[in-house]
């Protein structure tokens, strides 16, 4: 009897343990058997993994770069337009200063020599004054009015009064010592001519003899300017310079 009890207790304590393992098989294959990691395991795995910002953040990120990506070529377009009003401005300063230099140059009376380009005028002007400056600078003292004549002939304006001045001394002393002065020009050019207007540069000889007892000449060169003006259709001295101031 104690052994068919006993048998029946260990059937019983068998059972109970292979049910206790059927029941604790399932669970731990189940805490413990992993799964296979597929793409979508792993993605959510990452999304899981990551912090729930930085999806916002590589959207900035992008929006950044596409905004950087126009602006390299924003500033070439921009100045290319700039740098042509500048250079529009620079070339009207220009012009307008250009403009306003040649009428300054047109104004002043040297710009308005044309002593080099009309040579039919320049001839005359020489011609006239040459004649003109022998005349009033030659002085005899067996005919004084003819010295008179050459200065209402070829002298106006303050010439007359200069050239009064120049010749003063030799009037004076012409009538003792019988003098006899003759000047005679070698040289002359016309350093302006403007219309009715002229300049000329004189080198001119000049004689003076005593024909008194004791007869003897001396000689001396002589260089000065003068200015002329053209009345009544001749040229006609109206100032000297000696260069003496």
């Amino acid at each position: 009897m104690s052994t068919t009890r006993h048998l029946v207790n260990r059937q019983r304590r068998l059972a109970t343990v292979a049910a206790a393992e059927r029941t604790a098989t399932p669970t731990a294959a189940t805490t413990t058997a992993p799964e296979p990691a597929g793409p979508d395991t792993e993605s959510e795995s990452r999304s899981e993994s990551e912090p729930a910002g930085e999806p916002e953040a590589d959207e900035k990120e992008k929006a950044e770069e596409t905004e950087k990506a126009p602006r390299s070529a924003g500033p070439l377009r921009v100045s290319l337009p700039a740098v042509l009003c500048v250079l529009t401005v620079l070339l009207g300063s220009f012009a307008a200063w250009s403009f306003t230099s040649a009428g300054s140059l047109r104004d002043e009376p040297g710009r308005q020599n044309t002593a080099l380009t009309d040579i039919s005028r320049t001839s005359e002007v020489k011609g006239q004054i040459t004649e003109a400056v022998g005349a009033v600078f030659s002085y005899n003292y067996a005919s004084p009015a003819k010295a008179d004549t050459a200065v209402k002939t070829y002298l106006v304006g303050k010439a007359v009064q200069q050239h009064k001045d120049m010749l003063a001394e030799v009037r004076a002393q012409a009538p003792k010592q019988k003098l006899v002065l003759t000047t005679t020009v070698t040289e002359s050019g016309v350093e302006l001519l403007d219309g009715d207007r002229a300049r000329l540069l004189i080198f001119a000889d000049q004689s003076n003899t005593r024909t008194g007892k004791s007869q003897e000449t001396t000689y001396a060169a002589a260089m000065f300017a003068v200015d002329a003006v053209r009345r009544g259709g001749s040229w006609r001295i109206s100032a000297i310079d000696t260069f003496s101031r």
